[in-house]
């Protein structure tokens, strides 16, 4: 019988090279932050541009080439880069017209951190089949 998980849940996307967008906020439970992975197409932008009301962005670009529209500025991204925009940052971004632009995007409330890893890590009871 498996035991019922209480803290914690975990989802599978499934082949996330088929993935054209998906939020994780509803299907994680997530309280603290939003959590979504995204493609847009070669030559494609996102619609619009916008800012936040509260909430930080952290882009993790994964794969493919495009540019940011940041405050007014354009900056070129690609594989491996990380982009942190601030709430009232005005952005929009698109992809490359030769280039499918693969990233995730992580939201939270900008400033709520108060304990990075290692300040906020505590031993606990308990030990893997591994060790």
């Amino acid at each position: 019988m498996e035991k019922a998980a209480t803290n914690y849940k975990k989802v599978s996307l499934g082949n996330v090279d088929e993935v054209t967008r998906v939020t994780l906020h509803d299907d994680l439970a997530l309280t603290g932050s939003e959590i979504s992975i995204n493609v847009l197409p070669a030559g494609i932008s996102v619609p619009f541009v916008h800012a936040h009301r509260e909430n930080e962005e952290v882009y993790l670009i994964l794969s493919g080439r495009g540019q940011f529209y940041l405050d007014g500025e354009e900056l070129a991204v690609t594989a491996g880069d990380v982009v942190r925009v601030d709430p009232a940052a005005r952005r929009c971004m698109r992809a490359d017209a030769d280039s499918a632009l693969r990233f995730v995007c992580i939201q939270a409330r900008a400033g709520s951190l108060n304990r990075f890893t290692q300040d906020d890590g505590i031993p606990a009871e308990g030990k893997p089949s591994w060790m």
